[in-house]
């Protein structure tokens, strides 16, 4: 191997024009009214070792994005292969013990700890659970030997594992969730909305544990967010969603320093700053999000766009790199080389001497 290849960075997952629709139906007969496309045409490769953030509006598609890359939900078209040693695993096709397999390598933490953790089993039994499942151990001693040590990599007391989860706070029930993610010891882990409804202040220690996580484990994780603070702390690149779609891609510093798609832009100016003394510019979109069912034609932000064209109106833009020196900057906009975007649109800030 190349000194060249070996610094290319290791695909594990490989997503492409992932679709998912959902219909509505209407009536005792389930009458067919219209269809919901969550996910319409997701691209994207996740690489060993990364923290890749989708980030976007509620309604842009992130959450049905994450589950369908384990099959929670089952996707309505395209392709997600699993990439783990030698084999390439096709997802959609994958079978039932297949699958079981794959969802060992791949693990999601969910987004409320209140109820994604069966109020009724101790800790020992939830955390133990996919241990026993996937006979990953051989007796009861092994059971709580490997349970202690899951609660201790989450810095949670062992002598915590006979109680129930009603027994702890928000905080904690994130990190027990954790655990019970990280015991089959996956290589991916899907992270919806991880800290989103934990206060603030408990918010950074989980974060913290992630990124300790992922340095001694080697993880790889798929971020899904709303919080740009967050996703610039803690990701590595960061994927915009809207309606269904990924509209812009990039590093982490491109995407907060270089944005290059209206919506983009609209998001970073969206995000609080936390200093009083800066005044900002505001800037809005027009209208509302549209209807998943009813989508606009042409590019489908045009009709909040504030930069829109005549072509907007008509014809989609594809997502295409956005320099050949930035490989990596993708975006979808049909005049984003006429743009002059602003990531943080700053009109005063006070002298502070």
């Amino acid at each position: 191997m190349t000194e060249l290849e070996s610094a290319r960075p290791t695909p594990v997952l490989e997503v492409e024009d992932l679709h998912k629709h959902f219909e509505r139906t209407k009536g005792f007969m389930r009458k067919v009214q219209g269809v919901v496309r969550a996910v319409n045409g997701v691209s994207f490769t996740l690489h060993q070792g990364e923290t890749l953030a989708l980030v976007g509006e509620s309604g842009s598609g992130k959450t049905t994005t994450g589950r369908c890359l384990v099959r929670a939900i089952e996707p309505s078209s395209g392709n997600i292969h699993y990439l783990r040693d030698d084999d390439r695993i096709d997802v959609r096709a994958a079978a039932r013990t297949e699958l079981r397999e794959l969802r060992q390598d791949v693990r999601m933490i969910f987004q409320d700890p209140f109820s994604s953790l069966n109020p009724r089993m101790t800790l020992q039994q939830l955390i133990g659970e996919p241990l026993l499942i996937n006979n990953r151990v051989s007796s009861k001693a092994q059971l709580r030997e490997r349970v202690a040590e899951l609660l201790e990599l989450v810095h949670l007391n062992p002598s915590y594992m006979n109680r129930y989860p009603h027994a702890f706070s928000g905080g904690q029930r994130q990190r027990i969730a954790i655990a019970r993610a990280l015991a089959l010891d996956p290589k991916v882990v899907i992270a919806d909305e991880a800290v989103s409804a934990l206060d603030v202040s408990v918010q950074a220690q989980v974060l913290n544990l992630l990124k300790e996580l992922q340095s001694e484990r080697g993880l790889t994780y798929l971020f899904i967010a709303h919080d740009l603070a967050m996703v610039r702390y803690q990701s590595d690149r960061v994927a915009v969603m809207y309606l269904g779609k990924i509209i812009e891609i990039s590093t982490r510093d491109e995407i907060f320093d270089n944005p290059l798609h209206p919506y983009t832009e609209l998001l970073l100016a969206s995000a609080p700053v936390p200093d009083p003394r800066r005044k900002r510019k505001r800037i809005t979109a027009r209208g509302e999000v549209p209807d998943p069912a009813n989508r606009p034609s042409g590019c489908e932000f045009h009709p909040r766009c504030p930069y829109a064209q005549p072509i907007c109106v008509i014809e989609t833009p594809e997502l295409t790199v956005a320099a050949p020196d930035a490989p990596s900057h993708q975006v979808a906009c049909h005049f984003w080389q006429d743009l002059s975007l602003n990531p943080n649109p700053t009109n005063t800030k006070v002298d502070q001497t």
